[in-house]
């Protein structure tokens, strides 16, 4: 009886690798056993490289698809950078097309962000940016896109909706992120600073790349920042 936990020994190691050589050379269908013992030390030699090389496959290809997943996240935040964001949009963009489905893209810039990184520091800004990026992941669904495009914008792809249901959720995600008080906890002489995000919202249509789409959003939520200042 092996104990769970319990380290397991060079010899169990030893003896478990021979028992997987012999499997390997018994999969193959060869008998060894009439065979003289430098050829069978030769074949289960061979048999462990075969081995080998497989557990550095395997290792490898975990290698590969941590990197590949580090490759798409954003530096700072738990959603897509850019580069992934556009790249995931245009699968979304071919499956729209295919299907004949609606699919909106919002853009989000944040309203005073530089106000809060000179007042507050950069740190404070980073902080900001990941209290976002999390907000933004917690009012899509697992099928939407959420990414960081640079900075202080963000991008989100709504599958399946048409451009009132986009425009519902921009509202959404401007009055939650408005809510948001910056404020020093060890220092009240730097006052405090209200957060804010302007939302611009496009429908795709056909022919509309996904940096196209991108462009067309990015005026739209311009046009809603100058609206909004307009009204003060």
């Amino acid at each position: 009886m092996i104990e769970s936990g319990r380290p397991e020994t060079e010899k169990e190691r030893f003896e478990a690798r021979r028992t997987d050589r012999q499997r390997l050379v018994a999969a193959l269908g060869l008998n060894i056993g009439a065979l003289p013992r430098e050829a069978q030390a030769a074949i289960e030699a061979l048999a462990g490289e075969v081995l080998g090389l497989r557990e550095d496959r395997e290792r490898l290809k975990k290698e590969l698809d941590n990197a590949a997943h580090l490759a798409d996240r954003d530096a700072l935040c738990p959603i897509f950078n850019r580069r992934a964001f556009e790249r995931e949009l245009a699968r979304e963009i071919s499956l729209a097309e295919r299907y004949g489905t609606p699919l909106c893209l919002i853009f989000i810039d944040l309203d005073r962000f530089k106000q809060i990184n000179d007042r507050f520091g950069h740190a404070t800004g980073d902080h900001v940016i990941q209290h976002v990026a999390e907000t933004l992941v917690d009012n899509v669904r697992q099928s939407d896109i959420a990414g960081r495009l640079g900075g202080d914008e963000f991008g989100i792809a709504l599958t399946h909706a048409d451009l009132a249901d986009g425009q519902s959720k921009a509202a959404r995600l401007e009055s939650i992120i408005s809510a948001v008080i910056v404020r020093d906890a060890s220092d009240d002489s730097l006052g405090s600073v209200k957060l804010g995000a302007s939302c611009g919202t496009v429908l795709w249509r056909p022919g509309r790349d996904a940096a196209s789409l991108i462009a067309e959003a990015d005026e739209t939520m311009f046009r809603r920042k100058n609206e909004k200042k307009r009204a003060r």
